[in-house]
């Protein structure tokens, strides 16, 4: 995957991430949703800076924050309130998560996905078993050289509902 994203100038990486989001804001779960679980992208994933930006007044959007085995979701208050977490990540600074609304929407990154809904992750198993517990809907977001027809996966992997790149939307009953 590295390698293949090696060969994304960075001219056609942002074209591309503009389109993914512009997908991703055209489909019904997201406008409908009041709350949005998302991520701050890490090098080799879908940028998320400005989508974050443009919605952080209109929406409640939270940000995963590692602590110990589990994953917790805290509230998106600016760049400027973030701290780098473990692996590196940049996380809300905090360590509570109360009066926060669920998430009707989680927005999920990636290292590959396929078209039966599938998600290759990190390997840690956070988003998996954040997933188990909540039943809002997930959203994987790639670029479109990161979507196969089939990954490996274990019996533990959640299942996205959607799948966004810049070239196509897969799952459900909404269209672009």
């Amino acid at each position: 995957m590295a390698a293949l994203k090696k060969k994304y100038t960075d001219e056609a990486q942002r074209r591309h991430t503009v389109q993914i989001w512009h997908h991703v804001e055209t489909l019904s779960p997201f406008r409908e949703a009041r709350c949005i679980a998302c991520y701050h992208a890490l090098p080799d994933e879908v940028p998320t800076i400005a989508f974050l930006e443009k919605w952080r007044c209109d929406k409640q959007i939270l940000l995963p924050a590692v602590k110990g085995e589990a994953m917790i979701f805290l509230p998106y208050r600016g760049e400027e309130a973030l701290r780098k977490g473990a692996f590196h990540i940049m996380e809300p600074a905090g360590t509570t998560a109360t009066a926060l609304a669920e998430p009707e929407l989680i927005i999920v990154p990636g290292v590959a996905f396929d078209r039966r809904f599938n998600r290759l992750g990190r390997g840690k198993g956070y988003y998996d078993r954040f997933l188990s517990g909540h039943p809002a809907p997930a959203m994987g977001i790639c670029f479109q050289f990161q979507l196969f027809d089939r990954i490996p996966v274990d019996s533990h992997d959640r299942k996205m509902r959607w799948i966004v790149t810049e070239e196509e939307v897969l799952g459900a009953r909404y269209t672009v």
